[in-house]
């Protein structure tokens, strides 16, 4: 089975959402569905069927977390001796020659990603253009609208 990498942050959001999906939610879903039950025929019970439907969905997520934590290589980033290199979990100040726009993005695993939050995939072309180059190192990135020219402005391990 793969490991895919993923920060102690991630992990730890997966681990808080599955706990209240197991000890809150689940629950909330079991007593609407006995209330439901309680109302008579089933067949054209609404609220029994979107319960249902909840418990349905409520399930398949807390699978879908357990086999993700389950097969999750979790790396704390701080821990790392990357000596000034850009790795995963690092978080990298760029400016894009072209318009002298500076961003800053942290480098993440798959389920983390969230572009408007600053989290890229680290299969995003982004941060596989910048994996294992240094502060002061220019770099050309192939994106969806073209090539994109950034240096790397700074990189810390936070």
């Amino acid at each position: 089975m793969m490991k895919s990498p993923m920060t102690a942050e991630g992990a730890q959001k997966l681990r808080e959402e599955l706990q209240r999906l197991k000890f809150v939610e689940r629950p909330r879903i079991t007593q609407a569905i006995a209330e439901a039950r309680a109302l008579g025929d089933l067949k054209e019970n609404a609220e029994y069927h979107a319960a249902r439907e909840q418990q349905s969905f409520a399930e398949g997520r807390i699978a879908d977390i357990e086999t993700k934590l389950a097969t999750a290589e979790i790396i704390d980033v701080t821990k790392v001796n990357a000596q000034g290199r850009v790795v995963f979990g690092a978080t990298v100040e760029l400016m894009n020659l072209s318009t002298e726009e500076e961003v800053k993005y942290r480098i993440v695993g798959e389920d983390e990603a969230d572009i408007k939050a600053g989290l890229v995939s680290i299969n995003s072309p982004v941060a596989r253009g910048l994996i294992g180059k240094s502060e002061g190192d220019t770099v050309t990135v192939q994106v969806p609208s073209g090539a994109v020219e950034y240096e790397i402005l700074a990189v810390s391990y936070v």
